[in-house]
């Protein structure tokens, strides 16, 4: 049996791990690594790919300059999520503000001294990702559109810097990108409708505040049918392999997420909204897999 002080010790674990939101962070290095496998350098060794160095610290700073990334949103949203997500608001607020800043400082600069062991680019590169996080947490994630626009750049960020690092610039690649792109800038339009209790309290200046709900299911469904173009050219125009079928999945879910969104109403339609695209996202990851299920094991054999 764990005694008071353990138990607390464990909340305060658990709560720093909800800050970084840890299974974001685990799904974001294993999508760099199946990228760099399938995508970007396929036609390298598996074990080239698997044990190089500067691939493993190219993603270890990602995911600490990731995490630090959400502590300094947490810090700037945490009277917001008060109203928005009280529950796990609650459990974040078990680690003191102060804890929070000193790991958010200690995180950045280990991300940029382990930076330092592939070159000075990836130095300077990991310095304006963090300085990005930050000026998009405390002025402009308050600018409508733009914030939106910006937050998603943020997130595509760590594939990028895979991307230059192989040097691989075949168009199927940047097709992935706009895919990947115009699908978490949906999902941040989803999150200010979802948001906009709290939103109001802190007078931030969002679409659906400015313009109402009705114009921000329009901008969203637009973006949601842009969608469907580099979907529409994964599956006729570039081998894909097996991936196909995700490609094919994903064009009906979205067809139903344009249908339920412009029936929904309340917070639990966009929660709902919300989930189906993180959900596509998440899959998505797993399913680089199908790109070419005979690879790992041609390779390791």
């Amino acid at each position: 049996m764990l005694n008071r002080k353990n138990k607390l010790l464990l909340l305060k674990v658990l709560s720093l791990f909800s800050v970084v939101r840890g299974y974001n962070i685990l799904v974001i290095a294993l999508a760099q690594y199946l990228a760099s496998i399938y995508i970007l350098a396929p036609d390298l060794p598996l074990r080239k790919v698997v044990f190089d160095v500067n691939l493993f610290v190219i993603v270890v700073a990602s995911t600490m300059v990731i995490a630090a990334g959400y502590i300094i949103n947490n810090f700037y949203d945490a009277e917001k999520d008060l109203i928005n997500k009280p529950r796990k608001s609650m459990l974040d607020r078990l680690v003191s503000q102060r804890f929070k800043l000193t790991t958010y400082f200690v995180l950045n600069f280990l991300a940029v001294i382990a930076a330092s062991y592939v070159s000075f680019r990836a130095v300077f590169f990991f310095s304006s990702y963090i300085f990005g996080i930050w000026i998009y947490s405390h002025k402009l994630k308050r600018i409508p559109f733009l914030g939106n626009i910006i937050s998603a750049s943020l997130a595509i960020t760590p594939f990028f810097v895979v991307f230059v690092y192989y040097k691989n610039f075949q168009s199927v690649i940047f097709v992935h990108a706009v895919f990947l792109f115009l699908l978490i800038l949906a999902r941040e339009m989803i999150k200010d409708l979802e948001n906009i209790s709290g939103d109001i309290a802190q007078n931030y200046r969002t679409i659906p505040i400015i313009y109402g709900a009705k114009t921000s299911k329009v901008i969203i469904s637009l973006l949601i049918l842009l969608t469907l173009l580099p979907l529409l050219l994964l599956l006729f125009r570039f081998d894909v392999g097996y991936m196909d079928f995700y490609f094919g999945i994903c064009i009906l879910l979205l067809v139903v997420f344009i249908f339920l969104l412009l029936k929904s109403k309340t917070k639990k339609d966009y929660v709902w909204l919300h989930n189906i695209l993180k959900l596509i996202i998440v899959v998505g990851v797993f399913s680089i897999l199908l790109i070419d299920v005979d690879l790992v094991l041609n390779r390791i054999l």
